[in-house]
């Protein structure tokens, strides 16, 4: 495989990215001044130096010599609150919408129908059972209205079923269409189906 194939099928197992579209990448690339490509090529080296993974919630935010992410960290937000998304994108949707001021824990993926993906099941389990002793009452299951998230939300629900008699597990309302994602949402949109979220 010649450097533009390589370089392009990299691309294309990026989200929503295919072969087409992971090819104008590397021809936009080719065209680009050689300090552009090394600046882009420096940025992706020095990711993982500088974004780490919040402990707590498990999403990833820029690094600092901060233990756990602004979120996790802020006493101001309600513990009694703990919201599951699927994606830090998600989590990044509900906070532009301006009504959510509780906790999160983000899932790293969704679960389709064929038996693909994966859920960090476990320490989701484990974040529960440690902010039950912090004094949390709800559970908003914010996952997106496709069958992958209602395949993964039947999921959650059985995880935390022995669980349920401690604490209400609610999911998002009227506001999201069947068949969107929350992290294209748009605030208003967000804002409706959280005070709309109902038990699940």
């Amino acid at each position: 495989m010649d450097r533009i194939d390589e370089l392009a099928s990299v691309f294309a197992r990026f989200p929503g990215i295919g072969p087409r579209q992971g090819k104008r990448f590397v021809y936009h690339l080719l065209a680009a001044q050689p300090a552009e490509r090394a600046s882009l090529a420096a940025l992706i080296v020095d990711l993982g130096k500088d974004v780490r993974q919040c402990p707590e919630c498990l999403r990833f935010f820029n690094g600092s010599n901060a233990p756990i992410c602004n979120y996790c960290a802020d006493p101001r937000r309600e513990d009694a609150l703990l919201m599951v998304v699927e994606k830090d994108q998600d989590l990044a949707s509900v906070e532009r919408a301006g009504t959510y001021k509780g906790r999160y824990f983000v899932l790293g993926g969704v679960l389709t129908l064929s038996g693909k993906g994966a859920i960090r099941e476990r320490e989701l389990v484990h974040a529960v059972e440690r902010r039950l002793q912090s004094g949390l009452s709800e559970i908003v299951l914010a996952l997106s209205a496709t069958s992958e998230g209602e395949h993964t939300a039947d999921r959650v629900r059985e995880l935390l079923s022995p669980l349920r008699d401690r604490v209400r597990i609610t999911a998002l309302g009227r506001g999201l269409a069947t068949g969107s994602e929350l992290e294209y949402s748009d605030a208003e949109t967000v804002r409706a189906a959280l005070s709309n979220r109902h038990d699940a």
